[in-house]
């Protein structure tokens, strides 16, 4: 049988690929990218293409997937039009009932019980195969053998219940997957039937510890050391064999298992809040006194980060600092109530006793960790998603044992509530700041305010419907300010930038837009000759804005606006932390006492998603560099 493998270089798909193979098939695959897996894999003699097209699977029998596939993948779709699709787990839980097999399954500890108990086998002089969920060092993903079948069984999409094991581990059982699993109750039931199904079952955390020293750091690891023993001591091995055994077993983790990576930063895959917090304790002991313990989160998937969201906050509460990465959404459609700024702002209102930021990309978190790593702290990575790719940078990195001095920014915008540079780095050149937004995670970025004819107050050129408007001439022109229903390109002339002068429709004038990116030096303008009567009328009819604020924070959607869409959502009012939606119009936000940027920034999202998931709109950001 030719059986055609899509997304092959993925953890599981790999280690299955290898052991259908060893049945004597014709096994290929392919993959977006290259990686080490992948030409480990071809090392092997499997066959691997790099990118997706229908025709790889022409002539296959059978083509295996996992539910993380998208519907519309063209591989995808004519193998399930061909009825030759088959999903991994049920390809892997036949495997696992036809033979002699160990299965280990649970809601934590699967790799490494799984690792654990292959690599004991082996030292015990058995010849296991195996196919676990990561690798430990030179230890792969999967392996052939004469001997029984060490498999990590996983339940996220619900095969655990079809698996007929020979011996069963379940490490623990707590409740997660909800994206599969509507209900605790449907969870455990998956669990039961594995039971049900198996010849024997091994229970984790009803085995006695008492008597058995285990050299590895954790609680938890110990008790999946323990799990392993119970496993060889249920095939025959003494316990004198195993002793001698269990220094090389357990002499290293599975990768991304509290992983040191560089002096002081560590990685884990923990993405569940129990998995966390066994994490958090061993970075809390590597911790020295008086450092900072630093966690990178990336929550992994909406549907989990919504029905663990209280749990999640409960974990990262005490810890130092905080910085929360966007979603790691893997095959999912955002959820309304499972983004990161969710989370921040159930952090913010359960009273966090560290400092916790909002990061807008992984790239921006970890730059932030590069200018505040100090001697003595430690930086924890979590999460089981692309946060994997901050890895490589990590290993690269060592604490600087001199920096230039942090300054705090001069106040650019209300906006402006945190953060720091520490000079020397990217020049940025900004107006008045009225309408910027500045992340308050540190960065190596200089804002200096601009100087000549640009940075003259835009009220002094007198447009009637501007007035009371802050802003420079140079803001105003480049991002075609205007108010009720208007916009100064309306009364534009010409405009001199960097020594030229540009006629009106050189501008490329769009609604908060233009195509001005160089020096604003001068303009001309063509006023009506009623304008002095007419800003006193737009003057009474305009609001009294907060003092902290930014005016609008949207782009009004074509045929729209903004602030009627806000307000259909309930934003008036709401709040995180020290920011708040003004109760006079929906589309601003303003700072009170003790407001940081990241609360402006997750208040924004939180109110933009809700306008998505309402209406389908996703709402532009008119604040620069909130989006």
């Amino acid at each position: 049988m030719k059986i055609h493998f899509l997304g092959i270089g993925g953890v599981g798909m790999a280690a299955l690929a290898v052991l259908m193979k060893n049945e004597g098939h014709e096994v290929c695959g392919c993959d977006v990218h290259e990686s080490a897996r992948v030409k480990w894999l071809r090392s092997n003699g499997i066959a691997v293409a790099i990118g997706h097209a229908s025709s790889h699977v022409d002539d296959a029998d059978m083509v295996v997937a996992t539910p993380a596939v998208h519907r519309d993948n063209p591989e995808f779709a004519k193998a399930r039009e061909c009825g030759i699709l088959r999903y991994r787990g049920d390809v892997l839980a036949e495997l696992v009932s036809r033979c002699d097999s160990v299965a280990v399954c649970g809601s934590h500890g699967k790799t490494t019980t799984s690792t654990f108990v292959a690599k004991l086998l082996k030292a015990l002089g058995e010849d296991p195969s195996w196919a676990i969920g990561g690798e430990t060092g030179a230890f792969p993903v999967a392996a052939v053998g004469r001997g029984p079948l060490v498999v990590e069984a996983d339940e996220s999409d619900g095969t655990l219940a079809n698996y007929h094991a020979r011996l069963l581990v379940v490490t623990n059982c707590e409740y997660d997957h909800p994206d599969h699993f509507k209900t605790p109750e449907d969870y455990f039931a998956c669990y039961d039937a594995a039971r049900r199904n198996a010849r024997e079952v091994v229970e984790a955390e009803s085995l006695a510890m008492d008597g058995w020293q285990f050299e590895i750091p954790g609680e938890h690891n110990r008790r999946n050391a323990r799990a392993a023993v119970e496993v060889a001591l249920r095939r025959g091995h003494s316990r004198k064999e195993i002793e001698r055994a269990l220094p090389e077993v357990l002499a290293e983790l599975p990768d991304r298992r509290f992983q040191l990576l560089s002096p002081g930063v560590y990685t884990d895959y923990a993405h569940h809040p129990t998995e966390m917090q066994c994490a958090i304790s061993m970075a809390q002991e590597k911790c020295a006194a008086g450092g900072t313990l630093r966690v990178l989160f990336q929550p992994h998937r909406y549907s989990r980060t919504k029905a663990l969201i209280d749990d999640f906050a409960a974990v990262l509460r005490s810890v130092g600092e905080v910085v929360l990465c966007p979603v790691y959404a893997a095959f999912e459609d955002p959820v309304e109530g499972g983004a990161s700024a969710d989370l921040y702002a159930r952090m913010r209102a359960s009273g966090a006793s560290g400092k916790v930021m909002l990061a807008r990309s992984l790239d921006e978190a970890w730059r932030h960790v590069e200018f505040e790593m100090a001697d003595g702290d430690v930086t924890l990575l979590l999460g089981a998603g692309d946060i994997i790719e901050l890895a490589n940078r990590a290993a690269e990195f060592r604490p600087l044992k001199s920096r230039p001095d942090k300054r705090e920014l001069a106040p650019l915008s209300f906006f402006r509530t945190g953060g720091a540079s520490v000079g020397g780095g990217r020049r940025v050149v900004v107006g008045s700041g009225s309408n910027l937004w500045i992340s308050d995670l540190t960065t190596d970025s200089d804002y200096v305010k601009v100087s000549g004819p640009a940075a003259r107050l835009g009220a002094s050129l007198g447009i009637p419907w501007m007035v009371g408007v802050p802003g420079t001439i140079g803001g105003w022109l480049k991002m075609n300010a205007g108010a009720f229903g208007h916009s100064i390109s309306e009364v534009v002339k010409r405009v001199k930038m960097d020594g030229v002068w540009l006629d009106r429709e050189a501008c490329g004038f769009g609604y908060r837009s233009s195509a001005l990116d160089g020096t604003i030096e001068d303009c001309e303008l063509e006023m009506p000759s009623s304008w002095e009567d007419a800003a006193a009328g737009y003057l009474a009819r305009r609001k009294k804005f907060p003092s902290r604020c930014c005016g609008s924070v949207f782009k009004n959607p074509p045929g729209d606006h903004a602030g009627r869409l806000l307000e259909a959502v309930g934003a008036k009012g709401m709040c995180v932390g020290g920011a708040e939606v003004w109760k006079e119009h929906a589309n601003v936000i303003f700072a009170r006492d003790g407001a940081t940027s990241s609360d402006i920034l997750a208040l924004a999202e939180i109110v933009r998603s809700r306008v998505f998931h309402r209406f389908g709109v996703r709402l532009e950001y008119e604040i620069a560099g909130l989006g």
